[in-house]
């Protein structure tokens, strides 16, 4: 039988890299090689010459530089980092050409569900407004959160190009993540909802999408992909 997957974690001094190279660490289907944040990119590099994938949940800038390091040294890149740009989205496709980069805003399964959920509802809810208020700790810098655009994008992709859906953004306290969608028509709504209990959700399922994502050919994938929902 194969070994561990011998993974690095990148921005593993953060509060969901913290816990990916946490778990990883107590996990026998992984070998922890490293755990790398902004000041250590010699050790990165190190690491990559025996690593089978990176797990990423650094800054924009940061990702798509460890993600071009991983397609130049045929290794699949895995990133929950949010927050980037056209043409950073870009330069993670280029790098998807050469590797699988799997690049989710949210790692969790009942999210990747929500999303699938939203896209039917707004199928087969015509005329219904939608609306969606998500809510994070008040040290998160991106707002509106990847998760909300993703589902935001769900709602569009329903309704064949619809405009974005208003979304409304609350930063306080210590909040994981919550999200809900409401679609509201003249007489009754549908409110569909996510609540984070734990940012394990999204660690354990970083290191479950690496353990997917080796097996697979260069491309660009995210939980849908995992979870065979399209």
């Amino acid at each position: 039988m194969p070994g561990p997957l011998k993974i690095a974690v990148c921005g593993a001094t953060g509060r969901t890299g913290s816990r990916a190279a946490a778990l990883a660490a107590t996990d026998p289907r992984f070998h922890l090689a490293a755990r790398i944040d902004r000041a250590r990119w010699a050790e990165f590099e190190e690491a990559l010459e025996t690593c089978g994938a990176v797990v990423d949940f650094s800054i924009p800038e940061a990702a798509v530089r460890y993600a071009a390091a991983c397609a130049r040294a045929k290794i699949a890149f895995v990133t929950g980092t949010t927050g980037f740009s056209v043409v950073q989205r870009a330069q993670l496709a280029a790098a998807a050409k050469k590797i699988p980069v799997f690049a989710a805003p949210n790692f969790s399964r009942g999210v990747a569900l929500l999303n699938h959920l939203a896209a039917e509802a707004a199928r087969r809810l015509d005329g219904f407004d939608a609306a969606i208020v998500e809510t994070h700790h008040k040290a998160k810098a991106d707002a509106p959160s990847g998760t909300a655009l993703a589902l935001s994008q769900a709602v569009r992709e329903g309704r064949s190009g619809e405009a974005p859906v208003p979304t409304f953004s609350l930063r306080v306290g210590g909040v994981v993540g919550d999200h809900a969608l409401t679609f509201a028509g003249p007489f009754e709504r549908l409110e569909l909802i996510h609540r984070a209990g734990s940012r394990d959700a999204f660690a354990q399922g970083a290191l479950e999408a690496a353990l997917w994502c080796v097996r697979r050919r260069p491309g660009l994938y995210d939980m849908a992909d995992l979870l065979r929902l399209r």
